[in-house]
């Protein structure tokens, strides 16, 4: 009990503050406990500096450097290929500054990227880190460096009950569209979902609870500390001035919803259209089309009720052939217009006529011909349509037919019988006009024949 009074009094037990100064509500339960018992007051010193030496060795182990594996070990695995580009390895236990002193932190962060579990996300002072801290082990997970971040967005989670945040970080060539050059560290991006609310366990470094006193909400507060750490970038929302769906909320029939659901192959996620460029999430992977990426957006399949959206994207820096189109599907008719207003505003060229994908024309006319029949001063002729060519290869394999044709030429030893017996009637008619000719004695001489002699005969 002398200790509760002391406790009470403002004065702490240094072990114990040192252990548990990112576990404020670890550290309440151990001085209630020394208040219950005040005898077991060396134990729970004791585990306080056991504690403080195991984080302390975690922090040494993760800002050791990487060590290359020896070349007589196994091959890597290969790194699968999506729409052409080489996906993201998986992120390699690099130094996320595990001894850098905390200057903010929120417990129970449900993590969706790359991990889906709940942990402590962490902003670190001076070169600043956003980090995620495994709650039972205290070790660091993964983390990125501020200044790689390249995109930071704060997004409503579409379709809950109740309304929800996403964070989306992403880092530099974690876009899905610009692979990482050869021997670049690469992080992964991170997708952490706040709810709608104030802060509840959010803390500054000294493990003071801060967010409350002006009933901030917890993504309003995460949001001021990322603009104040992030150095290339901002976080960015959606603006109804850019795109608003149709179609409000499901679940929220009174806000308006800001994505528009489709389909990426077999897997089913939303598009984002937002001030700085166009994202698919929330599933791995993500992909996100910064307006310097894109290189034009088309509408293919459009039906009464759906249609699909391609985006032509080129890496950063990259060169035309190495443009890769994402399809994205099974689109609801009631956004078209809303989308094709954001394409329009933004001036992402309309590639929905482009050459490759005209039918092609035929040149029945000559119409692209001079006077004098010799082709126009463009040198070109316009192309046929397969139809049209499938058409006309049809009738002049018929006129060819009817030019070789000839009647005379039948030998006789092609066709049926009675076509033969027609063709002797043919020439039995010929003999007997050459006949008429020679007059009536040859007429009647030929007609007889023998019986005309015997006639004769008898009358002499």
């Amino acid at each position: 009990m002398a200790f509760a009074a002391i406790n009470s009094s403002g004065k702490h037990i240094p072990a114990i503050e040192e252990a548990f100064a990112t576990e404020p509500s670890l550290k309440k339960r151990v001085y209630d406990a020394i208040g219950s018992t005040p005898q077991h007051t060396p134990l729970f010193e004791d585990l306080a500096r056991y504690t403080s030496v195991l984080l302390a060795r975690t922090a040494k182990t993760a800002s050791l450097p990487l060590v290359p594996p020896p070349s007589e070990g196994p091959a890597l695995k290969k790194r699968k290929i999506q729409n052409g580009v080489a996906e993201a390895p998986a992120q390699a236990p690099i130094d996320v500054k595990g001894d850098a002193p905390v200057q903010f932190y929120v417990q129970d962060v449900s993590f969706a990227i790359p991990q889906r579990k709940k942990l402590t996300l962490e902003v670190t002072a001076g070169f600043s880190y956003l980090r995620a801290r495994n709650q039972t082990t205290k070790e660091i997970e993964f983390g990125i460096p501020m200044d790689r971040i390249r995109h930071a967005l704060c997004l409503p989670v579409p379709e809950k009950t109740q309304k929800q945040f996403n964070f989306c970080i992403i880092p530099e060539y974690a876009d899905g569209v610009t692979p990482p050059p050869q021997g670049i560290t690469t992080f992964e991006p991170m997708v952490f979902m706040i709810p709608d609310g104030p802060a509840k366990a959010a803390f500054d470094g000294s493990g003071q609870q801060t967010g409350n006193e002006a009933g901030e909400s917890a993504e309003a507060l995460i949001r001021k500390i990322l603009n104040q750490n992030l150095t290339t970038t901002s976080v960015v929302r959606p603006d109804e001035r850019q795109f608003v769906s149709a179609m409000s909320e499901a679940h929220r029939k009174t806000e308006k919803a800001y994505h528009v659901k489709a389909f990426r192959g077999s897997k089913e996620g939303y598009l984002f259209l937002l001030s700085t460029g166009i994202l698919f999430a929330f599933k791995k992977p993500l992909v996100f089309f910064s307006f310097d990426t894109i290189e034009s957006v088309s509408y293919t399949s459009v039906l009464q009720r759906t249609f699909n959206l391609n985006v032509l994207a080129r890496p950063s820096g990259g060169s035309e052939e190495e443009t890769q189109e994402f399809e994205f599907s099974m689109i609801d008719q009631a956004d078209f217009d809303g989308i094709d207003a954001y394409i329009k505003r933004h001036g992402l060229q309309d590639a929905s006529l482009a050459e490759a994908r005209r039918a092609k024309k035929y040149n029945v006319n000559g119409s692209n011909k001079t006077e004098d029949g010799a082709p126009g001063a463009d040198g070109t002729e316009q192309e046929e349509s397969e139809l049209q060519k499938a058409q006309q290869e049809l009738e002049d394999l018929e006129d060819e037919d009817e030019e070789d044709y000839d009647p005379g030429s039948d030998d006789g030893s092609d066709g049926s019988g009675s076509s033969s017996e027609e063709d002797s009637d043919d020439d039995d008619e010929d003999e007997d006009a050459e006949a008429d000719s020679d007059g009536d004695g040859n007429l009647v001489e030929n007609e007889l024949g023998s019986e005309a002699e015997d006639v004769g005969d008898q009358k002499e």
